[in-house]
């Protein structure tokens, strides 16, 4: 019999809504019970594409007897992190704090007023590895809260009183922004942990470092350090020619498990491969790389034919899993990895041994049980060939039974989406991508956002969600904006980004410190109001939004919103020797700030070729966070500022490039353009 969650919008709640325990969806009316009943809450946090969450949920959120003890002495609560991030936000930090590690599925015990006392992760359904079963877990915690409830009461205020205090560190006071040398000494902390040999920062897991790609290639055009470029070039290419990067089908798994990027966790997230599109086409855009240009692409497709809605956004993720087809069984990475003797019966003894030679398929198998995650570890020497193969090989990947699809848009994630294709179809020559990056726009502005200008941050088949967006739904979708103005010349998508702007300001700013909070101030309070400037799969809400002001800025000449992008990025100063690889968008943001960032009004008939040209030159410049204005020649009372009192020069179609309150003399020679803005390809 379906539980309390079977008729949220979410589909990682929906897969528990036939589960013998009796789940409540996170909200009042769970904690009112658990006071009314004088019992704790558990709250179990995880999302639909999570491989741990499905095992810890069939070993024992489905056995009847472990939840009939569960439901007896618990109020049990389940939250998809992906709709709720503050809620998991603030747990997770406790659940770092007390253990030292985290990650999902979160397993907390509450008291009534949402004070946590208790901590975990995953549990097995058996005592395994020095690690306690659930049902161990559960009576341990039911034993403290019947006879040791005093104890737990001193516990839950302690860890309360310990949040509170480290929230206070990011807003104890304001930091300058930073200056040349902070960034100067972030990229020396980098080349400390750079892996010289695979790419990338660190050790395993290894985590596609999109942010900083981005942080290093405007820090390459703002100095010429080719240390920085060559940090960047390496880990993209060694990212694009590993297992991670889906060689068949295009598009970025989660993470790589081992060191040399051969092996992935599978799951495939909508927030990563926009963000690694967009850094591909940057590094393109930077070097003239075929092979950035075409993972560019690759993932472009990937995002348009499997991640996109019928209502036209972009769903959230695939699953790791699917049903390997000999055992009937659910198997993470069954979809995407091969034995050598399934190329033979595929492609016929010749061909499959130079798809094996190609694709790095061994018969000991990089994967499990033989099997092999495809590689490209260098260029075919014949790519038509190469081609053939891999579109063999694609085709019969389809008919084996796919990964499941979570199919929850969020609107941040979709704001990076639209960002990124609106980016690359106008830089490579893809309408298509612009026209996918419009349509995700504008179901955002018809399902996400609200009469009065807020933000819903999740929907699903057209229909929102209940629950109200947080910063980086608000930096992140006035991001993809800004993008769609710079790329469609369009000037509502620069009038809506500034509306969302308005409201970070108004709801998510501390006025004294400048500092930004991840939920507004009339959103639900928690036991404390989430704030975190570092990034984590996604850039932070704090710096994103700091870019997105920046550029508005740059747009409209406002003080009130530079100031903002300015005050917020002093926490960056702070951060930037420290932790780069965890402050990496803001770094990218700082270097626009130290750069101006360039402001370039073209100004021209739209269907003159000359304004094709000037503008596809500014829109190739490397020049770092360089925003780009394009249209008919104007008088002050311009709709979009930066092109107000930009005349045509001899009748011909004009750029004009400005920073710091200072502009260059126009020109009408895109090629004089591209040397001013660092255009590297063309």
């Amino acid at each position: 019999m379906p539980n309390r969650l079977a008729d949220a919008t979410s589909p990682y709640l929906l897969q528990h809504a036939e589960n013998p325990v009796d789940w409540w969806p996170w909200g009042v009316e769970a904690f009112e019970e658990a006071r009314r009943r004088g019992v704790p809450v558990l709250l179990s946090v995880g999302y639909a594409a999570c491989h741990w969450c499905h095992v810890m949920a069939h070993e024992s959120f489905e056995d009847a007897g472990l939840a009939e003890y569960l439901n007896d002495r618990f109020v049990a609560v389940k939250v998809d992190r992906e709709e709720r991030p503050d809620v998991d936000a603030v747990y997770m930090e406790a659940v770092q704090a007390a253990t030292g590690q985290g990650g999902w599925p979160m397993t907390v015990f509450l008291t009534p007023d949402k004070e946590p006392f208790y901590f975990g992760t995953y549990f097995p359904p058996q005592p395994r590895h020095g690690m306690p079963s659930f049902r161990q877990v559960l009576e341990g915690v039911d034993a403290a809260w019947r006879d040791r409830r005093q104890e737990v009461g001193e516990v839950a205020a302690r860890i309360r009183a310990d949040l509170a205090e480290r929230a206070s560190v990011y807003s104890a006071g304001a930091h300058h922004p930073p200056a040349a040398a902070d960034l100067h000494q972030a990229l020396v902390t980098l080349s400390r942990d750079f892996d010289e040999r695979r790419g990338g920062f660190g050790g395993a897991p290894k985590f596609p470092p999109a942010m900083v790609i981005e942080y290093l290639l405007r820090h390459h055009a703002r100095t010429g350090s080719e240390a920085a470029l060559e940090m960047a070039v390496r880990t993209g290419e060694a990212m694009a020619r590993g297992g991670l990067h889906d060689q068949l089908g295009g598009g970025f798994a989660r993470y790589s498990v081992d060191a040399a990027w051969v092996v992935p966790h599978f799951e495939k997230m909508l927030y990563d491969n926009a963000l690694l599109l967009r850094a591909y086409l940057h590094l393109w855009r930077a070097t003239g790389s075929p092979l950035a240009r075409r993972v560019a692409l690759s993932t472009a497709d990937f995002l348009l034919r499997e991640l996109r809605t019928p209502e036209g956004a972009f769903a959230s993720a695939l699953d790791a899993d699917s049903l390997d087809e000999e055992t009937g069984a659910s198997v993470e990475g069954a979809y995407y990895v091969w034995e050598p003797g399934q190329l033979v019966d595929l492609l016929g003894p010749a061909d499959a041994a130079t798809a094996a030679r190609l694709f790095s398929v061994t018969a000991d198998g990089t994967f499990e049980h033989g099997t092999s995650v495809l590689q490209l570890l260098a260029d075919p020497e014949d790519f038509d060939e190469y081609e053939a193969i891999r579109a063999r090989l694609f085709e019969a990947r389809s008919q084996r039974p796919a990964p499941a699809r979570d199919d929850k848009v969020v609107a941040a994630w979709n704001g990076l989406a639209v960002a990124a294709l609106a980016e690359t179809g106008a830089l490579l020559d893809r309408p298509d991508l612009v026209e996918a990056a419009e349509g995700a726009a504008d179901l955002l502005l018809a399902v996400h956002l609200t009469p009065d200008g807020r933000l819903l941050r999740t929907s699903r088949d057209g229909r929102a969600g209940a629950n109200a967006g947080v910063l980086e739904d608000y930096a992140d979708t006035a991001e993809g904006f800004l993008a769609l103005y710079a790329v469609t010349g369009g000037p509502e998508w620069l009038q809506l980004a500034g509306g969302l702007l308005d409201t970070v300001l108004k709801h998510f700013t501390d006025e004294v410190s400048g500092a930004l909070y991840d939920t507004a101030d009339d959103a639900e309070e928690l036991i404390r109001r989430p704030q975190d400037p570092t990034d984590n799969a996604t850039p932070s809400g704090w710096t994103a939004a700091a870019g997105a002001l920046l550029t508005y800025a740059a747009y409209t000449g406002s003080a009130r919103h530079r100031t903002a992008a300015e005050r917020a990025l002093g926490i960056v100063g702070a951060l930037a020797a420290r932790a780069p690889r965890f402050i990496g968008w803001g770094l990218a943001v700082a270097e626009a700030l130290l750069d101006g960032p360039r402001e370039v009004a073209v100004v021209g008939p739209a269907d003159d070729p000359a304004t094709a040209a000037l503008r596809r030159a500014a829109l190739l410049g490397t020049a770092p966070g360089a925003v780009v204005a394009v249209g008919a020649p104007a008088a002050a009372e311009a709709e979009v500022p930066l092109l107000a009192d930009r005349p045509l020069v001899g009748g011909a179609p004009a750029a004009y490039v400005c920073r710091h309150f200072a502009c260059d003399a126009p020109t009408t020679d895109a090629a004089v353009l591209a040397e001013r803005l660092g255009v590297v390809v063309e």
